[in-house]
């Protein structure tokens, strides 16, 4: 097979959750900067505007080839959806890599019908760990690892666990951070004062963003961390967009009825990073937003028991905490400087999407 053959293959990325859409824009940009022929196809996992159409427009994505529409549902049914539509899509276009993304269940899903079709796989934001068997996305991270032939690692702890399982460090990549690419290359479009102004925001506030299924599924838990949050709002203005996820049992357990909450709808990638930018602290249990704040220099207290990414914490801004630590630890970043934006860890420099495209690009040339 010829360069010229390699570039007319189609290489297929498989986006399915907000955080999908901001890792492959910087990929999707540098393979089609050196003539790579790529699909995009949308599960449809987020079918929320705000939470997946929204980030198209605002990052310079193509529109997606395919919408696969799976909408939400259990595990095994949503999972079920994704590999009949997913397979339907691989067969009819014979790509030459399917690439994946973090670990929601359209990345595991896309991963194994690509494996059992011996199409070849790229995961990108791979080797992270929580050894957290009981989260999903531990669960979906370690299967997709086993299932790829390129493995794009953002730190380098993620070399070391994908050596401890077994994998070829030949397959592994230490390239950096494409959510950081998209990030910086977005710097200046984060107005603070605007989003302030637009969603009528304090002066200064707390941003808070709670998903997981092990805060906000059981109503009981859900309203334990309400209690935590209206703690938080006691100290400073709380600001909320609320994930589709989890909405009702927080707001059944009165989210909205302390005075300085202010639930918002969720919001775009720009309005939401914005708002990072301008708080004075972030609660979250989210993985990306670890990362974000890192950069930012916003302090983060991440609200569960382990990290996939601990170099947030040892090179970044990050905490872990409990809800019985929550409302001390907010306390305690409101009163300190905020934190050096400065220091970054290693290749979280803007880069990683050309480097991803390079070794890419090579992989598809060596193909028998």
């Amino acid at each position: 097979m010829n360069r010229r053959e390699i570039v007319l293959a189609p290489i297929v990325h498989v986006l399915g959750a907000r955080p999908n859409f901001v890792k492959a824009a910087p990929v999707i940009d540098a393979l089609a900067s050196r003539g790579a022929e790529q699909i995009v196809v949308h599960t449809g996992q987020h079918y929320d505007e705000k939470m997946s159409e929204v980030f198209f427009h605002e990052l310079g994505l193509p529109e997606p080839d395919v919408n696969l529409g799976v909408g939400s549902g259990s595990h095994a049914a949503q999972t079920a959806s994704l590999l009949v539509g997913l397979e339907q899509e691989f067969t009819g276009r014979s790509p030459a890599l399917v690439i994946v993304y973090g670990d929601v269940n359209s990345t595991i899903a896309a991963a194994l019908v690509a494996a059992k079709l011996h199409i070849p796989v790229a995961h990108v934001e791979a080797g992270l760990r929580s050894f957290d068997m009981t989260m999903p996305e531990e669960v979906n991270r370690r299967l997709t690892d086993q299932l790829s032939d390129l493995l794009f690692v953002t730190s380098p702890e993620g070399i070391g666990h994908l050596a401890n399982e077994g994998i070829s460090v030949d397959k592994a990549h230490l390239v950096g951070n494409t959510m950081i690419d998209t990030l910086l290359a977005n710097l200046a479009k984060f107005d603070s004062e605007r989003v302030r102004a637009e969603h009528d925001l304090p002066e200064r506030y707390v941003l808070a963003t709670m998903h997981r299924p092990a805060n906000v599924d059981a109503p009981e838990t859900a309203a334990a961390l309400v209690g935590h949050l209206h703690g938080v709002a006691d100290l400073a203005d709380l600001v909320i967009p609320v994930h589709p996820r989890g909405r009702a049992n927080l707001m059944a357990a009165g989210l909205d009825e302390h005075p300085r909450v202010h639930v918002l709808e969720p919001l775009g990638y720009i309005d939401f990073i914005a708002a990072v930018r301008g708080a004075a602290a972030i609660v979250t249990d989210s993985g990306g937003l670890q990362e974000e704040t890192t950069i930012l220099g916003v302090p983060c207290l991440t609200v569960r028991p382990n990290t996939e990414r601990p170099i947030t914490i040892t090179h970044g801004t990050n905490r872990l905490v409990t809800f019985e630590e929550l409302v001390p630890a907010a306390r305690k970043v409101l009163e300190a400087p905020r934190p050096d934006a400065d220091r970054k860890p290693p290749l979280w420099d803007g880069a990683a999407g050309p480097r991803i495209a390079d070794v890419i690009m090579e992989f598809l040339v060596e193909q028998p």
